[in-house]
């Protein structure tokens, strides 16, 4: 490195370290439990026996990969992790704008506070709590049936019904994160430039020509920011809820990767297996965070790297 170089970026350091300092917490914290972790990788490729310890095991290269593609299983839990994946990530997509647009241009203030409140305030109940309350709604005796009958219907089971699991998992989960996520769009739309809504009013424009014209734009990068991470995730459906919510009938179409990964990793003590499939998995991510990454650099101008 040049001496020049080297000599500016310890004035930079110099001259900033108290950012840096804020900056050390979040960095110990990733390199903890973040990346020091990753040498348990190895366990995939190896028969791993808590005895011989990780070191002491025996490879055997691919062995658990091969017996995860070749099983049974496979195709089952890919389809439902995709399914529920690709369901809930464009269906949820569009919500938040959309609240975010309707919460921006509402002229009563206390009507805006109290939806707000309203729509934020489910994203902080907790999964057990959540899918409890799933469970009384939706039961055989639960207010949605009571009102079925009223309406001169008959009960339904939902929670019975295998094809309606999928459904409940997404748009339960948008009732929770659709006034949270919305956050962010208000935040972009409350930094959009007056002057361009003066000029468009100034030229005509109406509302909706408005929110077409300028919001939208505006919102576009920040949308596809985080559709980019979101589809980085697209493997990693989460455990907890989808485990919370199976039972005997609809197993069929709730067993996803990650719970097929606790119950044979814990359930059933198969650990280099399950860490053969969790690499799989994050593999998979990985490569789609790459690839939605470059497709949106080249088609829009927008990534994050």
């Amino acid at each position: 490195m040049p001496v020049k170089l080297q000599s500016r970026r310890m004035k930079i350091f110099r001259r900033h370290w108290m950012y840096y300092l804020f900056l050390l917490p979040a960095l110990v914290y990733l390199l903890i439990f973040s990346y020091v972790p990753l040498y348990g990788i190895q366990i995939a490729f190896k028969r791993f026996t808590p005895g011989l310890g990780i070191f002491g095991s025996p490879w055997v290269g691919f062995s658990n990969f091969i017996t995860f593609f070749g099983s049974y299983q496979f195709s089952t839990l890919l389809i439902n992790t995709l399914s529920i994946s690709f369901y809930m990530l464009i269906a949820s997509a569009p919500v938040p704008v959309i609240l975010a647009l309707l919460l921006h241009y509402c002229v009563f203030n206390k009507f805006k506070k109290i939806t707000q409140t309203i729509t934020y305030a489910p994203h902080f109940i907790s999964m057990v709590v959540l899918v409890g309350m799933i469970i009384v709604v939706l039961a055989r005796d639960g207010p949605v049936n009571q009102l079925i009958v009223r309406l001169g219907g008959e009960k339904y089971f939902f929670m019975g019904k295998p094809e309606l699991f999928r459904h409940i998992y997404v748009w339960s989960g948008i009732w929770q994160n659709t006034g949270w996520s919305s956050v962010i769009f208000i935040a972009v739309l409350t930094s959009v430039s007056p002057e361009l809504h003066e000029a468009a009013i100034v030229d005509g424009a109406n509302k909706l020509q408005r929110i077409i014209h300028i919001d939208l734009p505006s919102l576009m990068p920040t949308f596809i920011i985080l559709l980019i991470l979101n589809t980085g995730q697209l493997m990693s459906v989460g455990f907890e809820k989808a485990f919370l919510m199976q039972n005997s009938v609809n197993i069929e179409y709730s067993e996803i990767i990650s719970t097929y990964v606790y119950k044979v990793g814990l359930g059933n003590a198969q650990f280099s297996y399950s860490t053969a499939i969790g690499l799989f998995n994050n593999t998979i991510n990985f490569i789609l965070l790459i690839s939605v990454n470059r497709i949106s650099r080249i088609f829009s101008g927008t990534s994050l790297w």
